[in-house]
């Protein structure tokens, strides 16, 4: 499982011209959800995400989390984090979870980022989406669960 992140000061997202989410000041999070990720990988992610400290303190440090500023997330499903580009020029997307598979995942992430306590908005699962960011910074970071058993660097 992968999460794109971009701190944002508002974001929306449309399906068919209907705005179907939007935040203010947060983070604008992409899932993508790989074969074989469960309930281990969807804990990692969240824990991440909403305690990442990306957001400036007084000082202009990131010392401040979503949940430190009262932000909000948008979740967005997008199977494209997953894409494979070794070979050729078209990328394959094998390592995504099937349809029916990551449809469950990213609604057990989307709950899970709820229980936090943060306020949470989403796009709609295998729809064309239009996604509007303000991005704020620009600050943009990749979380991958497959990170979370490498030894640190010193």
């Amino acid at each position: 499982m992968k999460a794109l992140l971009q701190r944002v000061s508002r974001a929306s997202v449309s399906v068919g011209g209907e705005v179907v989410g939007s935040i203010g000041p947060g983070l604008v999070v992409f899932v993508g959800v790989a074969a074989g990720d469960g309930d281990e990988d969807i804990e990692y992610l969240v824990s991440k995400v909403v305690g990442l400290r990306i957001f400036a303190d007084d000082s202009g440090k990131f010392n401040l989390s979503v949940e430190d500023i009262g932000g909000e997330l948008l979740l967005v499903s997008q199977f494209t984090l997953l894409a494979s580009t070794r070979k050729g020029r078209r990328p394959g997307f094998t390592d995504a979870a099937p349809p029916e598979e990551a449809a469950r995942l990213f609604e057990r992430f989307v709950a899970r980022a709820q229980a936090t306590g943060t306020g949470v908005a989403t796009g709609r699962f295998q729809e064309h989406m239009e996604v509007e960011i303000h991005n704020d910074g620009p600050v943009t970071i990749m979380l991958d669960c497959s990170e979370r058993h490498l030894p640190r660097a010193g």
